[in-house]
């Protein structure tokens, strides 16, 4: 039960480990001189007050500034004909043996199948006096 538990709780993990590093998203930071205003992850930084007198005056004192982190974009599949001769060799005959692990059983015929018992004609408990009790 344990190894089961454990076998789930690792693929997940591993799921969550490929989705993280294939994801790319951007970091927007809005400085207003020296001072930082927001920062904001995937949508657009809030500007602040002094950037729309700045469009009137045409000083800019204002920046911002955007990270990108790509995520990775192709990721590697490999194929059987990648592999050198020993490992095709033990891919192949473990794949077999491990098939043939579970061949089903073979249908058995039962010979007393229209077998029918011969009558009684005294109840041996009875006589004999045994009962289970």
């Amino acid at each position: 039960m344990q190894k089961h538990y454990s076998h789930k709780i690792f693929s997940i993990a591993l799921s969550f480990l490929v989705l993280a590093s294939t994801v790319s998203f951007t970091i927007e930071k809005h400085f207003c001189g020296d001072v930082l205003v927001d920062i904001s992850v995937f949508t657009e930084a809030e500007k602040c007050a002094m950037e729309a007198m700045e469009i009137l005056n045409k000083k800019t004192c204002c920046k911002d500034e955007i990270d990108v982190i790509q995520g990775q974009n192709e990721l590697k599949f490999s194929n059987f004909e990648d592999l050198d001769f020993h490992q095709q060799e033990f891919l192949a005959a473990f794949t077999y043996s491990y098939l043939n692990l579970f061949e089903g059983t073979s249908k058995q015929s039962n010979p007393h199948k229209n077998y029918s018992p011969p009558n009684l004609i005294t109840d041996i408990q009875v006589l004999d006096q045994v009962f289970i009790i």
